[in-house]
């Protein structure tokens, strides 16, 4: 499985990450560039993800987004997991967003 870690993900230029977590996780801060799509809806809303380039998906530590990674990858789609998470992101210091999904 690929995985990525938190400030080079940070340093890419318009990336597509998905947040796995759950709404009420993600609305208390997350990375700025996310859109959520919760792990509990992930296969329903599958279509949902961009087929081009590579997917980079992220949680709260690293585990969810691991299973969504690994799915992905099964599904043909260039993916990548976020080591550590969210908890990573703001342990680095990274921007955290507290808008709205």
């Amino acid at each position: 499985m690929n995985s990525i870690e938190v400030r080079t993900l940070y340093e890419l230029a318009d990336p597509t990450l998905i947040d796995v977590r759950e709404p009420f996780e993600f609305v208390a801060g997350h990375a700025p560039a996310a859109v959520n799509i919760p792990l509990s809806e992930f296969v329903g809303r599958s279509g949902e993800i961009p087929r081009d380039g590579t997917v980079y998906v992220i949680c709260e530590s690293g585990v969810r987004s691991a299973q969504v990674t690994e799915w992905l990858d099964e599904q043909g789609i260039a993916a990548s997991n976020v080591l550590g998470g969210t908890s990573a992101w703001r342990t680095a210091g990274l921007p955290i967003d507290l808008t709205r999904a």
